[in-house]
């Protein structure tokens, strides 16, 4: 897609998170970027002077809040239950491009100044992670759930689980991403009877 140079921030942004999220920071230029757009080095550098590194964190920033939006409104949408509160998650995270959090942590932000891969993790864990955990304590308040239930990481292993939907291959399944997120969240909140049986 080639746009003319005054291309607004906006879309710089949404063009470098589709190359980011595809590729990841290090695997990712500006050339990459201006390419993209049709748009020249100077051009990006006025609307990010800091480079590479000033436009990914803007473009994590802007991804982290627009998912966090979506997210919380897909889990209210849901209702006050739990299942329906995780369902609406999953189909909101199944409705967006994956975050890709495992490369984001591995790769991504150590290539960071700590103090800016701090504060992006912080920002996704509060915007995706929290919201999740939140519904799990909440859950567990009202008896929803059993005490002793470790609501942080059985959040970040549902967003795992979900996410990990996107690489389904859809072609070969008999069910939907959104009706096998469904039935990860039953086994999750119900368990899978299990017998090991009898040893031969």
């Amino acid at each position: 897609m080639i746009l003319k140079k005054s291309a607004s921030k906006e879309l710089l942004l949404v063009a470098a998170e589709r190359l980011f999220m595809r590729k990841g920071y290090a695997a990712t230029t500006l050339r990459d970027v201006s390419s993209e757009l049709g748009l020249s080095h100077a051009s990006l550098y006025y609307h990010f002077p800091g480079g590479k590194e000033s436009l990914f964190e803007a473009v994590t920033e802007k991804s982290a809040l627009q998912h966090g939006d979506g997210l919380a409104r897909s889990m209210n949408d849901g209702g006050p239950h739990l299942k329906g509160r995780l369902i609406g998650a999953a189909h909101w995270l199944l409705s967006q491009p994956p975050m890709d959090l495992i490369r984001m942590a591995e790769t991504d932000m150590p290539a960071l100044p700590e103090p800016v891969a701090r504060r992006l993790m912080g920002l996704i864990y509060r915007k995706m992670l929290l919201p999740l955990a939140d519904a799990f304590r909440e859950a567990l308040a009202s008896g929803e759930i059993e005490a002793g239930t470790d609501t942080g990481m059985v959040a970040i292993a549902l967003f795992g689980m979900v996410e990990s939907l996107h690489a389904a291959p859809v072609a070969y399944m008999k069910k939907s991403k959104l009706d096998m997120a469904r039935e990860l969240i039953l086994i999750m909140l119900k368990g899978i009877e299990y017998s090991e049986g009898e040893s031969k």
